[in-house]
């Protein structure tokens, strides 16, 4: 987990961002509230969620997936350059967490664009694809439980369109990917789904060393 770009010597990393974010004030404050929250730790990166949000214009998504809410920063970014008939199916399990993240799309004026569940992602994507949405989303974020990563990669990939794009974070685990003795299961479970998304021919992929790791993988 990290809340910048690992790897980044610190002046690097602070020079980054004073030529690169682009950060609304809303995001802002809810970046630093959540950076006094016990698991500040689950927060994504400030220069991540610029990516995220040029990702999603870039593709032209109207219809996104985000596994993994917390306190709604990513939702927040991704929801706010969606067109105004937009939609985000934002699965969690918390509303503790999630009444900061309601709070400030209200803020920022987006709530209507998207649609919390609050229920385990594998139950709500299911619902999704049991409901025949297969084919019908643009973009899904995984950012979630790493042992359901396979799980959730396996149904976003089934909703998701062609041309289609999932992200997938913390994809380095803090660089313990790299060890091939590792003990700990949820590197072990990200390392089977590096490898697997390697190898797998439904989907063009690239590995970036951005935040803690984001494997971009492009449905064919």
């Amino acid at each position: 987990m990290s809340t910048q770009s690992i790897g980044l010597p610190d002046e690097l990393h602070e020079y980054l961002l004073s030529v690169s974010l682009r950060e609304p004030e809303v995001m802002q404050r809810l970046r630093e509230e959540t950076a006094e929250h016990p698991r500040s730790n689950m927060q994504i990166a400030p220069e991540q969620g610029q990516f995220l949000q040029f990702l999603v214009q870039l593709i032209g998504a109207r219809r996104t997936i985000e596994v993994g809410v917390f306190t709604g920063y990513s939702a927040l970014a991704v929801a706010s350059v969606l067109p105004p008939t937009g939609t985000l199916v934002a699965c969690d399990v918390s509303e503790e967490y999630t009444t900061v993240a309601r709070r400030y799309w209200k803020e920022a004026g987006v709530a209507d664009r998207i649609d919390l569940r609050i229920a385990p992602a594998e139950e709500t994507l299911a619902a999704l694809i049991d409901d025949g949405q297969d084919g019908t989303f643009d973009f899904s974020f995984i950012d979630a439980d790493k042992e359901g990563y396979d799980t959730y990669y396996e149904q976003s990939l089934r909703l998701l369109r062609p041309g289609g794009v999932i992200a997938l974070d913390n994809v380095f685990r803090s660089g313990r990917v790299a060890d091939p003795d590792v003990e700990d299961e949820s590197v072990r479970d990200i390392q089977r789904l590096n490898e697997k998304i390697h190898d797998d021919e439904r989907v063009d992929l690239s590995m970036l060393p951005l935040a803690d790791g984001v494997t971009l993988a492009m449905k064919r």
